[in-house]
């Protein structure tokens, strides 16, 4: 397993274990290794020579209709995490998930377009944004192409679909 630079930092500046020295700790610690660029998976992720991309990041809120009954409200959540799972199939939906404390923001998503208008005709195959259950925020952003690999890890850490 690699530590990090910066939990590595913290090990050897800033924490030591109760019984190692700074000294002790700089001799255990694992060599840095250096990643060797690879020019053939950036291409792939669509990565700019700094290993980032664009993306469309949108903010899930809390939409003006919360009338349905429970019935119909259980059935749009569940065509809602349908809907997230083709697109994540599609391979334009990189990241979905949740926010855990019940505010007026419900979740996140970043969507693997370069623009807001791509992104905007997305979420409306959302049935719950049809039905006015969540609306969403959308913002240009800049973030690393590894994103691009993350569903397709998730899928092998998964034991049970939601």
């Amino acid at each position: 397993m690699k530590t990090s630079k910066y939990l590595a930092g913290i090990l050897l500046i800033g924490l030591p274990l109760a019984s190692h020295s700074q000294e002790e700790l700089k001799k255990e610690a694992p060599a840095q290794q250096k990643e060797v660029f690879d020019p053939k998976l950036a291409k792939e992720l669509g990565a700019d020579e700094y290993g980032m991309k664009r993306y469309v990041m949108a903010f899930l809120k809390r939409g003006p209709n919360q009338s349905q009954s429970k019935e119909e409200a259980e059935r749009l959540q569940r065509a809602h995490l349908d809907n997230i799972g083709k697109l994540a199939e599609q391979g334009k939906l990189v990241v979905a998930g949740p926010f855990l404390d019940n505010g007026e923001i419900r979740g996140i998503y970043i969507f693997n377009v370069e623009t807001v208008e791509e992104a905007e005709a997305l979420t409306k195959t959302d049935p719950a944004i049809q039905a006015g259950r969540l609306v969403m925020e959308l913002h240009p952003w800049y973030g690393s192409a590894a994103l691009m690999k993350m569903v397709q890890i998730h899928k092998t850490i998964t034991e049970k679909e939601i």
